[in-house]
């Protein structure tokens, strides 16, 4: 795909430690192509090293237009997945650099995000917190948990991991929102945050739910409001929260919402399994050997 011209190398900046299968993946596909450089910079350090560099993996780095106007030599800045709230695409725009994110339903990043939001639902249901209780007390039969067979399930957000885990669980509707989160047992949350979707899990949102239902969220954790999740937590209007994404990430472990025994949460995982991850990473370094070669990038989906 790329040749060695003489000298010239291809730098991949990875910002920050964070979902580390990502750039250990990448470096893995590329170690037979000496002219592609792939390197992992700290977080706070990314600022001081961005002009040195050609294609940009932002993971959960924020790009603004001050730091872009820093990357002289940018040529791509992508996602390791779909999210690109981060990166101030306006920006990249004016000083031509290329912004895309690699679609999930080619890699198997939905269904594994799908697969997630499930086994959240099935926590919640089963009552996992109680479950590690009793084993540590030496108790069996207990607790009395809650089949997802027969629930009813609304999905927000119908993209592709939507798309995916309604093939799994049924179909969820958006329209006349409120109205069917009251009919529903259990709401997953799966949109991509914008402004119009920011804080969307609201008050009146969470009010309209019946009583005792959950919500999961394997989306952005900047959907739901964390003041409106706190108050319907403590008082048991909200039956369970499933999240594998946070108001800020990593989250407080000592945050008081995680205190409640029919709240689960992940690290940020939904999406990290060795098919996606390993399927990512021939994406990136495919177009890493694509920047060097000069030809056209491919397995990516543009936004500007």
């Amino acid at each position: 795909m790329a040749h060695d011209d003489g000298g010239h190398v291809t730098r991949v900046l990875f910002c920050g430690p964070h979902f580390p299968a990502s750039h250990n993946y990448t470096i893995d596909y590329l170690k037979g192509y000496p002219y592609v450089q792939v390197d992992v910079v700290p977080l706070d350090k990314v600022a001081d090293v961005i002009e040195n560099y050609h294609l940009c993996i932002v993971k959960n780095k924020r790009l603004d237009s001050g730091l872009i106007a820093h990357a002289k030599q940018m040529k791509l800045i992508m996602q390791y997945g779909v999210g690109l709230e981060g990166v101030d695409v306006e920006a990249a725009t004016r000083h031509g650099i290329k912004v895309a994110r690699i679609p999930g339903n080619v890699t198997g990043n939905s269904v594994s995000c799908a697969e997630h939001a499930i086994y959240l639902m099935l926590g919640l249901l089963r009552r996992q917190k109680e479950m590690e209780s009793a084993v540590q007390q030496m108790l069996l039969g207990l607790p009395v948990g809650e089949t997802l067979f027969g629930k009813t399930v609304l999905i927000l957000g119908y993209g592709n991991i939507g798309v995916d885990l309604a093939s799994l669980d049924k179909k969820g509707v958006l329209e006349n929102l409120y109205q069917f989160a009251g009919d529903a047992d259990i709401v997953a949350v799966c949109m991509a945050l914008n402004d119009k979707t920011v804080g969307i899990v609201d008050k009146e949102f969470l009010s309209s739910m019946k009583k005792g239902a959950i919500l999961v969220n394997v989306a952005r954790g900047g959907l739901l409001d964390y003041e409106a999740i706190k108050s319907s937590l403590e008082s048991g209007h909200l039956g369970g929260l499933g999240i594998d994404v946070a108001w800020t990430e990593p989250f407080d472990p000592d945050d008081p919402i995680l205190k409640h025994p029919n709240v689960l949460i992940t690290p940020h995982i939904a999406g990290v399994t060795e098919y996606s991850y390993r399927s990512m990473a021939k994406v990136v370094g495919d177009c890493a050997l694509q920047l060097h070669a000069g030809t056209a990038l491919t397995g990516i989906e543009f936004v500007n």
